[in-house]
């Protein structure tokens, strides 16, 4: 079976962590399936999707790293939703309801005082209230009609599942504006596509007895489930309370890496360590469901961050430093010292300049200025040169290596200086150690 998987966000806001997520473990099981990921725009809400939305999750997905097989978007499959009513209906599996929303908002009143689960009564299929209600011209929704029976599936990551859809209010497909809700389209859509496997949030557990029932009415292929925990906040929040609203363009604009942000998303709320990968396709090979925990996912802002600068301490010379003017030799010397690649550009400047040193201990700083050797210099320069420093003044340990950095680089700490001083080079380290900026 070819794995055909789909993400389908709805351009009614920027793409959060969450929705992310859902992306990110599609197209891993996806690629490491050798399958297709399929990009679905669900903009059945006219009144709030906007183009400025979708073409934000466009951008998002793509700094992600995360390519699609092919797109579609809803609104453009409007009249397959309209066939696949109609079929619904001839098989007399979806009704008109006239309630309005006070009367059904009464109705789970009276149900939540009685204790009995606020599960839609069927009033309207009662031909009397039918006739009362058309009599005063109220217009429709439509409800599927459920079997009041046990709907069971294995879930890739929940295991064995049975949900009885007595429990549960037929399901809203049509408003009654005549707009579709989310789950005929989403279904339809899924046979329409092919989706083998529908990968998603757990909050969707209890939707999907209804949507296997409606699959089954409309003929088509049931598809496999994984549902996962979502994630929370470091204390156990939801998210939403904190955190719902970060989004990859706030992540994007503070400078993390989209790697660090793919690596952390895929690994919280699994088995493995949550370590940096340096590509998706490491990432895919190591996907499984198995290793997907029962347990929320926490996500904690300050991990991210130290995921991103273990990402950085490991990255190779790329192209995006050589376009900052930052050699190979540069970053290797500086990289350890980078939380962000835009810190980057700073801690390059203790190597090209301007650095206005800071002269702690004068005479210091002139002996050793006087025994800087010719150059080349490689590594071996720094510690040869500093232990001459050592045996002329008799300085050792913090007395003798804080003012040289001082004078080298007007900081306090930063890279090694064994790196850094043979690119500084002679004229520079000698300038700085006359207290010159250089």
């Amino acid at each position: 079976m070819t794995v055909r998987v789909r993400f389908a966000p709805s351009p009614t806001g920027l793409l959060h962590v969450g929705n992310a997520r859902t992306a990110l473990l599609n197209w891993l099981f996806a690629k490491k399936s050798g399958g297709q990921f399929l990009l679905r725009i669900d903009d059945t809400d006219a009144a709030r999707s906007t183009r400025e939305f979708e073409d934000a999750i466009y951008r998002d997905l793509q700094w992600l790293g995360l390519s699609w097989d092919a797109t579609d978007r809803q609104a453009n499959r409007l009249a397959k939703y309209s066939i696949a009513f109609y079929r619904l209906q001839a098989a007399g599996r979806i009704y008109p309801c006239y309630e309005t929303e006070i009367e059904l908002d009464r109705q789970r009143s009276l149900q939540a005082a009685r204790k009995q689960p606020p599960v839609y009564n069927r009033a309207s299929l009662d031909p009397a209230n039918k006739a009362k209600w058309e009599a005063e011209g109220r217009r429709p929704h439509w409800r599927f009609l459920l079997s009041r029976s046990k709907v069971s599936w294995t879930d890739l990551v929940r295991g064995p599942v049975e949900i009885d859809t007595a429990t549960m209010s037929d399901p809203v497909l049509v408003r009654e504006d005549g707009g579709f809700l989310y789950t005929l389209p989403s279904v339809a859509d899924d046979i329409d596509m092919a989706i083998s496997h529908v990968v998603r949030g757990e909050d969707h557990v209890t939707n999907t007895a209804a949507q296997i029932e409606i699959f089954a009415a409309l003929g088509g292929p049931v598809p496999k489930f994984a549902h996962f925990p979502l994630l929370v906040g470091a204390g156990g929040e939801a998210l939403s309370k904190r955190l719902g609203s970060l989004s990859l363009q706030q992540l994007r604009e503070a400078g993390l890496e989209p790697q660090a942000v793919a690596s952390y998303l895929a690994k919280i709320g699994t088995s493995d360590p949550v370590e940096p990968r340096l590509t998706l396709g490491e990432l895919a090979n190591e996907f499984d469901f198995a290793r997907i925990g029962r347990a929320p996912a926490h996500f904690v802002p300050e991990e991210l961050e130290a995921l991103n600068a273990r990402l950085l301490h490991g990255m190779a010379h790329d192209a995006r430093l050589a376009a900052m003017g930052i050699s190979e030799a540069l970053w290797e010397a500086i990289r350890p010292n980078v939380t962000r690649l835009s810190d980057a550009a700073d801690v390059a400047r203790l190597v090209t300049g301007p650095v206005t040193p800071v002269i702690e201990d004068a005479a210091l700083a002139a002996t050793a200025a006087a025994l800087l050797p010719p150059e080349p210099w490689d590594d071996t320069t720094w510690p040869a040169w500093t232990k001459a420093v050592a045996a002329e003044t008799g300085a050792k340990g913090r007395g003798l290596f804080h003012p040289l950095r001082l004078a080298l680089t007007g900081r306090g700490d930063g890279p090694e200086l064994k790196k850094l001083l043979p690119l500084i080079g002679r004229d520079k380290a000698v300038a700085r150690l006359e207290g010159k900026t250089a």
